[in-house]
């Protein structure tokens, strides 16, 4: 091989050599966004679940409650 193939080679690989590496950084932010994205999400699945088991107590205090409400009415009626 000549000096001037074996320059043109090293260019070619340079350049893919760059190439490759702006790929990785664009996959390197990429992946930044979406572990955010994940963390963000978690946060508001986590809210959910929070507010469902709130509102799953609430509803059986409240079912407690008026049952209880209905055995009084019961045994008034019983009287």
């Amino acid at each position: 091989m000549d000096k001037e193939t074996v320059l043109r080679q090293f260019d070619e690989i340079e350049q893919k050599v760059e190439r490759l590496i702006g790929v990785c950084k664009s996959h390197e932010a990429t992946i930044l966004e979406l572990k955010n994205k994940i963390k963000e999400l978690e946060g508001e699945l986590q809210s959910k679940v929070e507010a469902e088991k709130d509102f799953t107590e609430e509803r059986s205090l409240i079912r407690s409650k008026i049952d209880n409400i209905l055995d009084k009415l019961e045994d008034i009626s019983e009287a």
